[in-house]
């Protein structure tokens, strides 16, 4: 969700802003800012994806659930990412999840993995 057509922002709450995940789904360190999704709470799933939770180093990941309340906030960081690696970053989530667009506290609009 960019005006530059080679860059996608991409809001990340979890595992997408370690190093090792980073490095091993992009290839690189991705730049990012902090920001915060309002309307949305954090929970907790378990993940039976081996290589996920291998690379993780986590058998529980965080997913976000729509509230619609206002006062609901997740803090994250949007990741600066190219078109190849937002497909690399479907790839590295698993079925729990769906990429949808969503409106940031910054007033950036960025893509978000929620709950299903």
């Amino acid at each position: 969700m960019s005006d530059d057509p080679g860059r996608e922002f991409l809001f990340s709450y979890g595992t997408l802003l370690l190093p090792d995940v980073q490095l091993d789904t992009f290839g690189r360190r991705v730049p990012s800012d902090e920001d915060a999704l309002p309307g949305y709470r954090l929970e907790w799933v378990d993940i039976d994806d081996e290589r996920v939770a291998q690379l993780s180093g986590l058998d529980s990941h965080p997913i976000l659930r729509h509230t619609g309340d206002p006062r609901d906030r997740v803090f994250g960081r949007v990741l600066e990412l190219t078109a190849d690696e937002l497909d690399a970053a479907d790839e590295y989530e698993v079925a729990l999840y769906r990429r949808t667009s969503a409106a940031l506290a910054s007033g950036r609009e960025a893509w978000v993995y929620v709950g299903i």
